[in-house]
């Protein structure tokens, strides 16, 4: 199928500037304090902004809605708050959201992080690091930045390292590998998914690259970027393709000193009932109940795949279609989504229901 030279222009300039927390890596950060926010600043909101890109949910059960400029929403199931730049918050325009041991909630934006200590926002400072610095603790925090930048953000609780891919192996060079999404594995190493320059795994010794043309600049100029990762429960990996996955091979058990891989084919299209026009997903996650693969599409709905049939959801709010960016599954299971035109939905089930909280 040949596509509409604008649309395909206007899908690439909205994913050349998407987040990366679609990539839904195993939360190691969740929060033992039950405290709700105490602070003084913010204000109560009655209504979310229709552009949310982001969902998380604390281990107070309570949840984080991050728009895309106007700030951040913090419910608690009965209470709507929004902070903003004006309450300190390092920008409107969130990127990402997680939670360190303590409770503290850090908001990756395209400017730098902010640490909310459930009182104030705190700008983290940056340190520029030497390569010596890439380590690979557990209860460290990774951050993507804004994307167009060689290499992530490692944060220790005490200090905030940028870490360049080119200064540990002079072989990653160039903006090619900005990062886009940040994932950790089941074993703990950690992925990055780059503008056009495929994925880095780092295993706490070595930086290793896996550079597929599905991963890079497409032979009809669009630049799709690695998005999302996620590791299936057969323990192969996705990389924002549906047309295949990846079989990590461990080198440790062949002696090797690279990583070792297998491509394999992902979801076989010509024997599934419904039509894919871009076979790039901007955001996935692994059900953790059914181990079916959700994915979204900015413009056409969102998957499920029981790795058998391929399902398509669509959002539509009378007759305005959802631009969806991202999925996010909370802690009793249910799945939400972030639009960037029609606020947030929750799955019952069966279809996709606005929240309205």
């Amino acid at each position: 199928m040949k596509l509409n030279n604008k649309l395909v222009r206007t899908i690439l300039l909205f994913i050349l500037s998407a987040l990366s927390t679609s990539c839904k890596g195993h939360d190691q950060y969740n929060s033992d304090n039950n405290a709700s926010t105490n602070a003084t600043i913010g204000k109560v909101v009655t209504e979310i902004d229709k552009s949310i890109w982001l969902v998380f949910q604390d281990n107070s059960n309570h949840y984080w809605f991050g728009s895309n400029g106007k700030g951040v929403y913090f419910y608690d199931g009965y209470t709507l708050k929004q902070y903003t730049e004006e309450d300190g918050l390092i920008s409107n325009q969130i990127r990402g959201i997680q939670s360190d041991k303590s409770g503290n909630i850090y908001f990756d934006t395209p400017i730098g992080i902010s640490k909310f200590n459930r009182e104030k926002f705190i700008t983290l400072e940056v340190t520029n690091s030497s390569n010596d610095q890439w380590k690979l603790n557990a209860d460290d925090l990774w951050f993507r930045g804004n994307g167009d930048i060689d290499g992530g953000y490692r944060y220790t609780g005490d200090t905030l390292y940028h870490l360049k891919f080119s200064d540990f192996n002079a072989s990653f060079k160039g903006n090619r590998y900005g990062v886009y999404c940040i994932s950790k594995d089941n074993s703990g190493n950690i992925w990055f998914g780059t503008e056009s320059a495929g994925v880095v795994r780092f295993d706490g010794t070595t930086l290793d690259l896996i550079y597929e043309k599905e991963l890079s600049v497409l032979d009809d100029g669009r630049v799709p970027a690695v998005r999302s990762i996620i590791e299936d429960k057969e323990g192969n990996f996705w990389f924002s393709n549906i047309l295949y996955r990846y079989k990590i091979i461990n080198p440790l058990l062949k002696g090797q000193s690279k990583i070792d891989y297998e491509k394999l084919p992902g979801i076989d299209l010509s024997n599934q009932d419904v039509k894919v026009k871009l076979p790039y997903y901007n955001s996935a996650l692994l059900d953790d109940k059914s181990g079916d693969l959700w994915m979204t599409n900015y413009n056409e709905g969102i998957w499920k795949y029981d790795f058998k049939k391929l399902v398509k959801y669509p959002i539509n709010d009378k007759q305005t279609s959802a631009l969806i960016v991202s999925i996010f599954q909370d802690n009793k299971g249910v799945l939400w989504v972030g639009t960037d035109n029609l606020g947030l939905y929750k799955f019952d089930g069966e279809k996709f229901n606005k929240f309205e909280p």
